[in-house]
């Protein structure tokens, strides 16, 4: 074939997309509008699925500080930290690696891959079940009469049936449906609450009978969100070796671990040192102050349940990372401005009516935290869109950029200044962390361009020869 004769064949496949794009323009507006709804539909219920949850463990906890003695109401806030901690190694492990490669590299085996992830978590949940029950074991034989033993043995019994809850709602978001999802956090919120008024009226609610009945409810509802998940994924007899599905899983996860680590530094380190600076008041001011912060954050972590398989699926279809990003970045930042507006318009009012006039010290201080959620929520977009890549490596040089900033800044200014040195430090730590995210994924594009540009080239080369 002559050059002639190529080009003349490519100017015919050029013109066919004109022809057929030009169809589909009549019903353009209607199908973006059904997108945008079905989007807000979706992220709605993402946000009320995770609000079950977290408003159930908080609902819980008040319940049970109301009801329980101050030692036995420790013990289970001492167990509930163990639960915590299990609950950050599982998420990096299992959880977070789920939704990327879900969406990318399983996702045409997702029936497969769900029976191995189920497999690892059976093997997970023997592993705490005998670990947590060996140190609720050890605590008794040290003579802890004080409710540890059994709040530990609790945890033992309730984490693996709490953390299946998790893997199975978290299947559903694979599909970007969130319903099922939503309709296992409301049965499970719904167990979980109506037994503890039932032990407490009939007098036998304790740390251990209160995990107890969390485990029972994750079991059930997790059991429930299983049967549904079966009917609806499609039959795959495809092959895939269960140490391949791990090894993959513990590569991006341990990553993932460290991103976690890191995460905790500049979150929670303010507490600890403003108590030991300036007095165990200080860090409640830091906590007033903060609680403004949550909501928001709370909203996009619920949403990135749904973003990250999505990026992920969108990159496996070739889908350009920068205006992925740019749009997941530009809906988190948006967001936020809009809810800090209103926050920071109408601070006295809101600190009067939750605090009941205290703390009105540092309302001054909102618009400094306004602007650090701002980026640490802005931080969702490139942070999504690399571990879509599979660059969890990257999240974590930035987090711990991030965290450098609130050791090296933080401390003296928590020091000098108190609440407000905290807040400025965490602020300027979260727009450190955004800009070396923006920074790390500007150069994996680059580099990936480098990488497409020589290929190409020889393509052509190869088509048309070393004359041409």
């Amino acid at each position: 074939m002559t050059l002639k004769e190529s080009m003349s064949d490519l100017n015919q496949e050029k013109s066919v997309p004109q022809e057929t794009a030009a169809v589909p323009q009549n019903g353009s507006n209607g199908l973006g509008m059904r997108r945008v709804m079905s989007w807000i539909t979706k992220g709605g219920m993402a946000i009320a699925d995770q609000g079950l949850i977290t408003g159930s463990n908080f609902l819980l906890s008040i319940l049970l500080a109301r009801w329980m003695s101050r030692e036995e109401y420790g013990a289970f806030a001492l167990g509930f930290s163990v639960f915590l901690l299990v609950a950050v190694l599982y998420q990096a492990l299992l959880l977070e690696p789920m939704s990327v490669f879900g969406g990318s590299s399983y996702h045409s085996q997702l029936r497969t891959y769900l029976r191995a992830l189920l497999t690892i978590h059976l093997f997970a949940g023997l592993a705490i079940l005998f670990g947590l029950g060996a140190s609720a074991g050890i605590a008794r034989m040290a003579g802890q009469a004080d409710g540890l033993p059994g709040s530990l043995l609790g945890a033992a019994v309730a984490a693996p049936c709490i953390l299946l809850l998790w893997l199975a709602r978290r299947a559903f978001y694979l599909q970007l449906s969130s319903a099922f999802a939503l309709a296992g956090a409301l049965l499970y919120c719904t167990l979980v609450v109506g037994g503890l008024f039932l032990a407490h009226s009939r007098g036998f609610l304790s740390s251990f009978s209160a995990f107890a009945l969390m485990g029972a409810g994750g079991l059930l509802s997790s059991v429930l969100l299983l049967i549904c998940l079966r009917q609806q994924l499609d039959a795959n007899h495809a092959a895939l070796h269960l140490k391949e599905v791990w090894r993959r899983h513990w590569e991006y996860g341990r990553w993932a671990l460290l991103c976690a680590a890191a995460m905790w530094v500049p979150a929670n380190m303010y507490y600890p040192l403003l108590s030991s600076f300036h007095g165990v008041g200080s860090a409640g001011e830091l906590k007033a102050v903060l609680n403004f912060f949550n909501p928001i954050f709370q909203t996009y972590a619920a949403l990135s349940l749904l973003l990250l398989p999505y990026a992920a699926r969108r990159r496996s279809q070739g889908v350009h990372a920068g205006a992925l990003t740019w749009r997941i970045t530009l809906l988190c930042a948006s967001g936020t401005v809009v809810y800090w507006a209103v926050v920071v318009l109408f601070a006295g009012p809101a600190f009067r009516l939750f605090y009941s006039g205290r703390y009105m010290e540092v309302a001054y201080l909102l618009p400094v935290v306004a602007l650090g959620s701002v980026f640490e929520n802005a931080f969702f977009g490139p942070a999504i869109v690399l571990r879509a890549m599979e660059a969890p490596k990257s999240v974590f040089v930035a987090l711990f950029a991030a965290a450098a900033v609130s050791l090296v800044v933080g401390v003296p200014a928590t020091r000098s200044f108190g609440v407000s040195g905290a807040v400025w430090s965490q602020s300027l730590s979260s727009v450190v962390g955004f800009a070396i995210a923006v920074a790390l994924l500007q150069g994996k594009l680059s580099a990936s361009k480098a990488v497409e540009v020589p290929a190409s080239s020889a393509l052509v080369t190869a088509q048309l020869g070393p004359e041409a």
